[in-house]
């Protein structure tokens, strides 16, 4: 299993939270904002590159959760933002089931864990964060 490691990156403003475990690898942040987001750049994320807008806006897109914020005025532990909107499930080919909206998603052991906006759930079967996508699927070349 991939080591759990969170990343804050801010730019007085908002703090970019980065979780390298759960990404999927969808590339959707970089194409979106690579003026923040370049994966050839060491770090990665440099939150001057944009405005609080542009990059809460991208952020919001990230279909994995790997990417999250929070307002520097705010405290860091709050609830997750409940997302107004039905639920809409989405196969993305070769790739993780998404779910939009609010879930309650429960694990084997029976821990129940809230999740807002956009959960990607594991296809392949390869997850090390299993039921949640971590890309596996991209070195197991999933088919589905």
């Amino acid at each position: 299993m991939e080591k759990q490691i969170t990343k804050h990156y801010t730019n007085g403003e908002v703090t970019v939270v980065w979780q390298p475990h759960l990404c999927v690898h969808s590339a959707i942040c970089f194409r979106g904002l690579p003026t923040v987001f370049d994966p050839r750049k060491r770090p990665w994320i440099t939150t001057e590159g944009g405005s609080t807008v542009a990059i809460v806006e991208q952020i919001q897109k990230c279909p994995s959760g790997a990417l999250s914020y929070f307002m520097n005025t705010q405290v860091e532990e709050q609830e997750p933002v409940e997302v107004e909107t039905e639920t809409i499930i989405e196969i993305l080919p070769k790739g993780p089931l998404l779910v939009y909206g609010n879930l309650k998603v429960k694990d084997a052991a029976g821990n129940e864990t809230k999740k807002s906006q956009v959960t990607a759930f594991c296809r392949c079967g390869q997850s090390g964060n299993k039921p949640y996508c971590d890309g596996s699927h991209v070195t197991a070349k999933f088919e589905g």
